[in-house]
Order: C-alpha cells, then sequence, then structure tokens
C-alpha cells in the first residue's frame, strides 16, 4: 500500500507489513481487534473509529501524522510478523527525504523496529522510536499500549519535541 504522508508529516509511524483483512480492504490497520486506530485517536485528541477510512487519513495527516511499512513486499501465510519471508524493505530513505518537516518515526512492532532501524539509524536522521505492536496478537492490555504510545505527544502537538 502507498505511504499516508503529507507536507506537514512531523512524526512517521511504521508498521511492518499489512495484514490479510488489511490488504483485503486496501486499509491500513483494518482488522477490528487492531488497536492501531483507538490509539492515535487518543494521541491526536480525536476519535477516528467512527470515521469513514478517507476520514481517518485525513485526520491522520492533518495532525502531522504519517503511514507506511517497512516491507514493500514479501511472502507470508497469514498475518503474523513471525511468518515473513524474503521481505524487501521499504524504500524509507527516499520517503523521508521527501519531508521536510519530518522529526520522529515510530515502529510499530518489534519487527517495524528490527527491519526499520536497520535502515533508517544515522546520526542526523529523524528521532526513532519503538513502541508495542497495536496488533491483537501482541497481549499487552490496551491501557498499557496507550500509556506506551504516549511518548509520541511532543511530535503531534504542533512542534518539535526537545
Amino acid at each position: 500500500m502507498s505511504p499516508v504522508v503529507g507536507p506537514n508529516t512531523r512524526l512517521l509511524i511504521l508498521g511492518s507489513l499489512p495484514g490479510e483483512v488489511s490488504l483485503k480492504a486496501r486499509q491500513y490497520y483494518a482488522h477490528p481487534r487492531n488497536a492501531f486506530w483507538p490509539l492515535v485517536s487518543g494521541l491526536i485528541r480525536r476519535d477516528l473509529v467512527p470515521l469513514p477510512y478517507p476520514e481517518r487519513l485525513e485526520a491522520l495527516k492533518e495532525s502531522g501524522v504519517g503511514l507506511w511499512d517497512v516491507v514493500a513486499s514479501a511472502w507470508r501465510p497469514g498475518s503474523l510478523d513471525g511468518a515473513i519471508r524474503d521481505a524487501e524493505a521499504a524504500d524509507l530513505h527516499r520517503l523521508i527525504d521527501g519531508l521536510p518537516r519530518l522529526q520522529a518515526v515510530a515502529f510499530n512492532g518489534g519487527t517495524a523496529a528490527r527491519i526499520g532501524r536497520r535502515s533508517l539509524e544515522r546520526p542526523a536522521g529523524p528521532v526513532l522510536i519503538d513502541l508495542p505492536s497495536s496488533s491483537p496478537a501482541y497481549t499487552l492490555s490496551f491501557a498499557e499500549k496507550a500509556r506506551r504510545w504516549a511518548v509520541l505527544r511532543p511530535w503531534l502537538e504542533g512542534g518539535a519535541a526537545s
């Protein structure tokens, strides 16, 4: 799927690879038990869950949030990250180089962090942040996920984190 970014993207959230439900729907985080949309709703202080998908994406962009994945293509039976084989990394540098206001990149889950950090760690790059996965397969409670995702708030409140 294509990146969801705008000229004011300050925070880029990178997943690993969309699961079967998301690929079929052609929507990021389409699985109804994935906590992504409720987590981000809390961060931007706007309930995205009831909105039609295109409006969710627009609300993200208005809030300075972008979405994409660290894997461009792979073979994977099912939706679990542990089953990803023959992964081809997404061209993250090309995307990031086109986002002049980008300050931070957050990885949604361990697989995204492992692959993304390999590609992006450089001294002058954006701040890199590892998050617990929003996937229902990652059994951390929603409250704990929300607490850990709150680290993103400074990049969503209109400016740079110091």
